[in-house]
């Protein structure tokens, strides 16, 4: 098993993440707000959603080595499990379900006369004697009997769980839509994947690289741009804002110096310049990064130390805000007359009462980074273009759409996949502020 950074770093974020729900379901302050989150069957089902997409994003953080490969390549669990479409290469377009090219070339017939037309394709419904009669009909079946599967599967573990456990895991309206959530997700993501051994189900790109397999990718990416970054963010947001409201005087303006100095300056030109230093080192010390995958990951740490370091600033702002009025609530100035030390103030005091901010800010960030991510791809400042991601998608899609015929598939794929994972998180995110929020309606 081969570990990178990000890997590592996804797995501590992944044991905060259990300490942090832990934590926040044994505070009884907490336990209303995480009770009026759990009975929004929107929120309930959006987190399913977001949990499928994490879901994927950890099996490929679960690297090692191909024995299989004579290259010894560094694979993860999810290539393991898209062999097919991994190793399923076209000679270069080639449109959802597509039997033939999406461009017609000079085909060479076997008394070595030749003609122009749309060639078969290699691996795409490679299977079919008949692709105009029978690839309908092929695709049906493959899609109802990978349903019914799915199907059987979700309501057979529903069943158990019901005749197991509490009512709330079938009545209520939130555990519904939770379960309609897992058999929606369960049963198109199955049917895709078995697809997906005999078709390209959502085309192929330029250089014939299946777009599905690489829509799959990207979800990982995306991952580690909104997770890793707000590792990094929250801390010195958390520190920095805290400290300034409570001390005041000349840390506050310290701090406020620092962080109007860093809003100064434009973000791109950092990240740009940032990104560069990153490429000159790993040029200048090559024996240190002389594998792709390393040189790819070790990019994406610092595209997320960067975004963490300029993206503090605003949650600071806030907290610096809250600190400042919570100062002054009367339970502060008692135990300040009493004699307690500051930094129990600040842990026992003033931190409780300023995370339903950070909560509601983080999982708002969190969409925010994904699409910046996409962003600053696109311009050519992101991750490696090594490196599967919706942003390079996006970027390699922008001449696609400007040929004849219109190669629209990689678009679409990227699109669709970024729009389900940013609506669910503003989506979520909603719902969170609502139930934490103690100006809300619903905590009054």
């Amino acid at each position: 098993m081969l570990v990178l950074w990000t890997d590592a770093l996804i797995y501590l974020l992944l044991l905060a993440s259990l300490l942090l729900v832990w934590y926040l379901a044994s505070q009884r302050h907490l336990r209303r707000p995480l009770a009026s989150l759990t009975a929004s069957p929107v929120a309930m089902a959006c987190l399913t959603l977001l949990l499928g997409f994490a879901g994927i994003g950890l099996l490929d953080s679960i690297h090692f080595k191909d024995q299989q490969s004579r290259s010894n390549e560094v694979i993860s669990l999810l290539d393991k499990g898209c062999d097919a479409m991994r190793h399923h290469g076209e000679k270069t377009y080639s449109a959802p379900f597509a039997a033939y090219a999406y461009g017609k070339e000079t085909i060479t017939r076997a008394d070595g006369s030749s003609y122009w037309d749309y060639p078969r394709l290699q691996y795409g419904a490679a299977h079919l004697d008949d692709p105009e009669q029978q690839w309908l009909g092929d695709v049906a079946q493959k899609a109802g009997l990978a349903l019914v599967q799915s199907g059987l599967v979700v309501v057979l573990l529903a069943g158990l769980l019901i005749k197991i456990g509490p009512r709330q895991l079938w009545q209520s309206a939130s555990a519904k839509a939770v379960w309609l959530t897992l058999l929606l997700m369960v049963c198109t993501g199955y049917s895709l994947w078995i697809l997906s051994e005999d078709y390209h189900v959502l085309g192929t790109d330029k250089v014939g690289e299946d777009v599905f397999y690489q829509a799959l990718k990207s979800i990982r990416t995306g991952l580690v741009i909104g997770c890793l970054t707000t590792l990094v963010m929250l801390p010195l947001a958390v520190l920095f804002g805290i400290l300034a409201g409570f001390f005041k005087g000349w840390i506050d303006d310290l701090i406020q110096f620092i962080y109007t100095t860093l809003n100064s300056i434009p973000s791109v030109l950092l990240i740009a310049a940032s990104i560069l230093m990153v490429q000159v080192y790993m040029a200048n010390h090559g024996e240190d990064f002389n594998n792709l995958l390393v040189r790819a990951d070790m990019r994406l740490l610092f595209l997320c130390l960067i975004l963490g370091v300029t993206s503090w600033t605003g949650l600071c702002r806030l907290l610096r805000a809250e600190t400042l009025k919570l100062r002054e609530m009367e339970y502060v100035l008692a135990a300040q007359t009493l004699g307690v030390k500051p930094a129990m103030i600040l842990f026992r005091h003033i931190l409780p009462n300023v995370m339903h901010i950070v909560l509601i800010s983080v999982v708002l960030d969190f969409s925010s980074l994904v699409l910046a991510e996409a962003a600053l791809s696109y311009i050519n400042i992101g991750v490696d273009p090594t490196t599967h991601s919706w942003g390079n998608m996006i970027n390699s899609a922008r001449l696609e759409m400007a040929r004849e015929p219109l190669v629209w598939w990689p678009l679409t794929a990227a699109f669709g996949f970024m729009f389900a994972l940013v609506l669910a998180a503003n989506l979520f995110a909603d719902k969170v502020r609502d139930a934490f929020d103690p100006r809300s309606n619903q905590n009054d």
